[in-house]
């Protein structure tokens, strides 16, 4: 694919692509899901009899799962419904239908189709990319605390990862990060929001230490909790992406758009970097993991209510913390960091006794606790827990 090669035409294929995912789905394959409410099982939602149910998707019947940062909301009814259908087509290959999400995704940020490369989910593209840029003994810079998992992969693969410690609020410090940043470092990876925090840099500040950087390393932001900030557009790094900066910037299906067991996600960077990536991806997306994503992506309807839902969710964890006097982060994402002031794996053993799953301790900080902000009645369930989890 050429960079020069014209994006497109948005409206057209956007109609085309809706109306091709849904065309052939009766009502009965695209299932309801009141709000806030926990489908029994999966059978229940498509209408499959219960004997062609398949054990091992989601949670144990009784547990609430706030472990994970998964959206339970989704996927959204058209994502079901042309993931089913494209489930029935699963006898051929997938190719086309991975240019039409390319093409959603360029026309909504506004690059080239080469900009783009799509992975199994935003952890295989930022793996692809940390091994290609540590290759040849660069290493990777980062805070002290983040989603390491993909640098951890380059790791066992030989790579060196540097990192800077954060402020005293526990949020990521551009000027120690830029310190480290000699040399020898081919990457930095910063998440924003971060995670486990669930802080969100500055936008303007983050766009000055890039400019610092870039021509010193690539530099890589995973904006995989982006939808769920307050200003999606406005903090997120697309703009330098668009000028052609040395900056990568990831995004999932994982998370707002509640596919996580699907699997597809995407990283955007100019044509050269962009180029790396693909050639250390290894697999491709399932047909019904690129319907899924084809269909959800522009379903404005549902990412408004899963945000909505989750903000409300937030805003019931930080109540009833601040209640107990626990310190929490200022969070932009689905999940919430609580300071429980004690061992915070004990915390966690607590609630597991009552089949409420969340993290343990972080990185080091042995009474911080981080909960994933899963259904509101599962929220409802961790709070009225605290107070007997804690020990009071």
């Amino acid at each position: 694919m050429s960079s020069k090669e014209p994006i497109a035409s948005g409206p057209t294929r956007r109609r085309f692509v809706g109306a091709a995912a849904l065309a052939a789905l009766s009502p009965a394959m695209a299932p309801s899901v009141a709000r806030g409410a926990q489908p029994e099982t999966v059978t229940q939602q498509t209408g499959e009899p219960a004997d062609h149910a398949v054990p091992g998707f989601g949670p144990a019947p009784g547990v609430a799962l706030l472990s994970r940062n998964e959206n339970p909301y989704g996927p959204s009814e058209k994502a079901v419904a042309a993931g089913c259908s494209a489930t029935a087509q699963g006898a051929f290959y997938a190719d086309r239908s991975l240019l039409y999400l390319v093409d959603m995704i360029a026309e909504k940020n506004r690059i080239p189709r080469d900009f783009i490369s799509i992975s199994a989910g935003s952890g295989e593209g930022l793996c692809a990319a940390a091994q290609s840029w540590t290759r040849d003994g660069g290493a990777i810079a980062a805070p002290s605390l983040f989603w390491d998992t993909t640098v951890r992969y380059a790791e066992r693969q030989g790579a060196k990862l540097v990192t800077a410690p954060m402020k005293s609020d526990l949020s990521i410090d551009l000027n120690a990060l830029e310190k480290i940043v000699t040399n020898n470092v081919s990457l930095v990876h910063i998440t924003n929001p971060n995670n486990p925090t669930g802080m969100l840099l500055d936008p303007e500040e983050l766009r000055a230490f890039i400019l610092k950087v870039e021509g010193r390393a690539t530099v890589l932001i995973d904006e995989a909790y982006n939808e769920l900030t307050a200003d999606p557009d406005g903090s997120s790094m697309i703009d330098l992406v668009r000028e052609g900066k040395n900056v990568i910037v990831s995004r999932t299906f994982s998370k707002i758009y509640g596919m996580a067991g699907l699997r597809v996600g995407y990283l955007m960077a100019r044509t050269d970097l962009t180029a790396r990536i693909r050639s250390n991806i290894m697999s491709w997306i399932s047909g019904p993991g690129l319907a899924a994503a084809i269909a959800s992506y522009d379903d404005e309807a549902f990412l408004a209510d899963s945000k909505s839902q989750i903000i409300e969710g937030r805003e019931m964890v930080v109540d009833a913390a601040q209640s107990l006097g626990l310190r929490t982060l200022p969070s932009q994402t689905n999940f919430v960091f609580v300071d429980v002031k004690n061992d915070a794996n004990a915390f966690r053993d607590e609630m597991r006794r009552r089949d409420i799953h969340i993290r343990g301790a972080y990185h080091g900080l042995p009474s911080w606790s981080r909960v994933s902000m899963g259904r509101l009645d599962d929220l409802k369930r961790y709070v009225a827990a605290m107070p007997a989890a804690l020990g009071g």
